[in-house]
């Protein structure tokens, strides 16, 4: 009962408060949910030090992994299990009703990805805008802080915003770089110049 108020608490929440990245897909979904209810509540960095703990502890216990990750565990075993994990870690009435969420709708194997879409609200909420570049090798320290300082200063990030970058290498893209800032891309490698050539040369023949 309690966890069926949630999910309509959750929803009203949802249209009442706009999560400052939009995320998609079943795990950005609950995610946008969570940290709706958690605005409402006051609650968005407690919230996410809750999730960090309980990811902690699913990495390092094997049981608590394999729970979450059984399905054939009936409703009330699961329901069970959150009621221990609520009580043990002392968690707030926000998560814990999240939790039995997804334990209600068999959906506890999700946890770990709803986690890492959450850590991505969480660091919007704290004006902190996550940037990836991909290279075909490590970039030195002097490029990164320039790639910083540049991106920062885009509109990509924002007045008052603080950048996250990190350095991706992926030997595929050729050579140049894959600038990802939120949800967006600004493709400057190799790889994508090749594609649109080929592209190109497909249509004229």
């Amino acid at each position: 009962m309690a966890s069926r108020f949630f999910v309509r608490s959750m929803a009203s929440a949802a249209k009442s408060v706009k999560p400052p990245v939009q995320l998609f897909g079943v795990d950005g979904t609950y995610a946008n949910a969570l940290y709706s209810a958690s605005v409402q509540d006051s609650s968005v960095e407690k919230t996410f030090q809750f999730l960090g703990t309980i990811n902690e502890l699913v990495e390092n216990d094997s049981q608590v992994r394999d729970f979450l990750h059984n399905p054939a565990l009936t409703k009330d075993d699961r329901s069970a299990v959150i009621k221990a994990l609520s009580s043990g870690l002392k968690l707030d009435k926000t998560t814990t009703n999240f939790l039995n969420v997804l334990a209600e709708y068999n959906r506890l194997s999700h946890f770990q990805n709803v986690y890492k879409e959450f850590a991505t609200l969480n660091d919007a909420h704290q004006g902190l805008v996550e940037a990836k570049v991909t290279s075909v090798k490590p970039l030195d320290s002097k490029i990164l802080k320039r790639l910083q300082a540049s991106i920062g200063k885009s509109s990509f990030v924002g007045e008052g915003k603080t950048l996250k970058l990190t350095n991706d290498v992926n030997p595929d893209i050729v050579g140049g770089l894959i600038v990802e800032v939120g949800d967006r891309t600004v493709d400057l490698s190799v790889s994508a110049k090749i594609a649109k050539l080929n592209n190109t040369l497909g249509e004229a023949l």
